[in-house]
C-alpha cells in the first residue's frame, strides 16, 4: 500500500508521526510525507531550512518528504499562530498538487493535532487520487479553542464548528486518539466514520539508543532523593499551580523532591513561586531532548501527569501517559476522565482529581510510604499495559488493518 503521511509537523520536529511513518515503511508499505518547514516549538525555522520555497528531502534514507513554504510561529501569541496555521493551508493548496502530481496513493493519513485546518490541503489530493482519506484527530476543535481561551466569541466558535463539520465531511475515516473523543467528534461527523486509534510510542527505537548523559547535578538529585518527576510543557493546560501547591504541602517529607523537566509559558511564574515560597524541594531541571527522557524516567521514584479541571481535558490522553507507562515507573495522575482511567485500569499507580493539590500531595505520601517492591509492581503493571495497548509496532499493524478494512468497506458500497 502507498500511504501519504500528511502533517504540518514532521521531523526534525519531535512528533510521534515521525516514528509511525518509519514503522509503516518497515512493515513494507511505501510512505511519502507532505509537510511544512520545521519551526516547532520555538517558532524559528530550523537550521538548514528556510521559510520560503518548496523542498524535497529524504527521511530515514528512503522516505521522501515534500515541504511547502511556511510562516513560522515566532514567539507565539494568537496572531502569530493564526498566520502560521493559515500559511500552511495556503501553501499546501498552492504547492502540494504540483509537487505530488506524479505520485498516486492508496491512503492519505492526516496527523491532526491543533489546528484541524491543516487537513484542508489534503482534501484536493483525495479528490484527485481517489485515495482513502483518514484524519487522525489528536485535539478537539472547537472545544480546545474555548478551553484554552484562544477564542471566546460564541459566534466565532460556532463558525469554527461549521468549518470542522466541513473538513470531517470529506474524510473517509476519522481516527480518534481517545475513546472519550468519540462523542465530541460525533457532534460534527457521522458516527460510522469514527474509529478509536490510540497514540503509541516506539520503544524499540529508544531501546537501541545509548543513554543520554545527564548533567551531574540533576543525576545526583535523581539518585539521592525520592524524586516525583513531571516532564513536558510547563503551561496553563498542565495546571502547574497544582504541582507548586503540592510541593509546598510535602515540604516536610525528608528527601522528597518535586522535579519539573521542561519549559513553557508558566515556567517563569513557577520560578517566582519557588523563590517566594522558599520551596527547596522544587527542582526546575530545564528542557532536555526526547532522547534524554528514558534516562530521567529510569531514575525517578514516580512520574506525575497533571491537567486543568476542564471538560475537554477529561477527554484527552496526554502523550506522556504512554511514555510514563513504557518507562515502568509508578504514576500519579492528577487528571479527570480518560487519562486517569487508563492509569487506574493499568494498575500503574494512583489517581486523583485534576487541580486538587491536597489529593496530589497525599498520593505522593502514599507512594513514599510504599516499599520499593510495591512501587516496582506498579511500574511493571504499567509496562505490561503499555506493551498490550500502546506499543508502536503493534499499533502500526492495527492502523494498517483499520485502513484496509475501511477501504474494503468503501469499495463494497460503490
Amino acid at each position: 500500500m502507498t500511504i501519504l503521511v500528511f502533517s504540518q509537523y514532521f521531523w526534525p520536529e519531535s512528533f510521534i508521526i515521525n516514528d509511525l511513518a518509519r514503522n509503516l515503511r518497515d512493515l513494507g508499505h511505501r510512505v511519502v510525507v507532505a509537510t511544512g518547514k520545521p519551526n516547532y516549538p520555538d517558532g524559528v525555522i530550523f537550521e538548514g531550512y528556510r521559510a520560503s520555497g518548496v523542498q524535497k528531502e529524504m527521511f530515514d534514507e528512503d522516505i521522501p518528504v515534500y515541504r511547502v513554504p511556511l510562516r513560522p510561529r515566532w514567539s507565539g501569541g494568537a496572531l502569530n499562530l493564526l498566520l502560521n496555521y493559515l500559511s500552511f493551508v495556503w501553501s499546501g493548496l498552492r504547492w502540494f498538487p504540483s509537487l505530488l502530481k506524479d505520485v498516486s496513493f492508496d491512503a492519505i493519513l492526516v496527523f491532526a493535532p491543533s489546528p484541524i485546518t491543516l487537513a484542508i490541503p489534503a482534501i484536493p489530493l483525495r479528490r484527485r487520487t481517489k485515495a482513502h482519506l483518514a484524519i487522525w484527530v489528536q485535539d478537539l476543535w472547537p472545544e480546545s479553542l474555548a478551553a484554552t481561551g484562544f477564542v471566546r466569541n460564541r459566534i466565532v466558535l460556532a463558525l469554527v464548528g461549521v468549518l470542522v463539520r466541513g473538513i470531517y465531511a470529506f474524510a473517509d475515516t476519522l481516527l480518534v486518539q481517545s475513546r472519550a473523543f468519540v462523542g465530541p467528534v460525533a457532534r460534527y461527523a457521522r458516527a460510522d466514520k469514527i474509529v478509536y486509534y490510540a497514540s503509541s510510542l516506539d520503544v524499540a527505537k529508544s531501546a537501541g539508543q545509548t543513554a543520554v548523559r545527564l548533567p551531574s547535578e540533576l543525576l545526583s538529585a535523581l539518585k539521592a532523593h525520592f524524586c516525583v518527576v513531571f516532564a513536558g510543557n510547563i503551561g496553563t493546560a498542565q495546571a502547574v499551580g497544582t504541582l507548586v501547591d503540592a510541593a509546598s504541602q510535602i515540604s516536610d517529607l525528608p528527601g522528597v523532591k518535586m522535579v519539573l523537566v521542561g519549559s513553557g509559558s508558566m515556567l517563569n511564574w513557577v520560578r517566582e513561586q519557588k523563590s517566594v515560597l522558599g520551596l527547596t524541594n522544587l527542582v526546575l531541571a530545564g528542557r532536555f531532548p526526547m532522547d534524554a527522557m528514558p534516562e530521567i524516567y529510569r531514575h525517578a521514584a514516580c512520574l506525575v501527569v497533571t491537567l486543568k479541571d476542564e471538560e475537554i481535558f477529561s477527554y484527552t490522553v496526554p502523550a506522556k501517559v504512554q511514555a510514563y507507562l513504557a518507562a515502568g515507573r509508578p504514576i500519579i495522575a492528577a487528571l479527570n476522565g480518560e487519562g486517569a482511567r487508563i492509569v487506574a485500569e493499568a494498575g500503574a499507580g494512583l489517581t486523583c482529581a485534576a487541580e486538587d493539590s491536597r489529593a496530589l500531595a497525599q498520593c505522593v505520601r502514599l507512594l513514599h510510604q510504599m516499599t520499593e517492591q510495591e512501587r516496582a509492581r506498579l511500574g511493571e503493571s504499567g509496562r505490561r499495559y503499555f506493551l498490550e495497548h500502546f506499543e508502536m509496532r503493534r499499533q502500526t499493524r492495527r492502523l494498517v488493518e483499520i485502513l484496509e478494512q475501511r477501504m474494503a468497506e468503501a469499495r463494497s458500497v460503490r
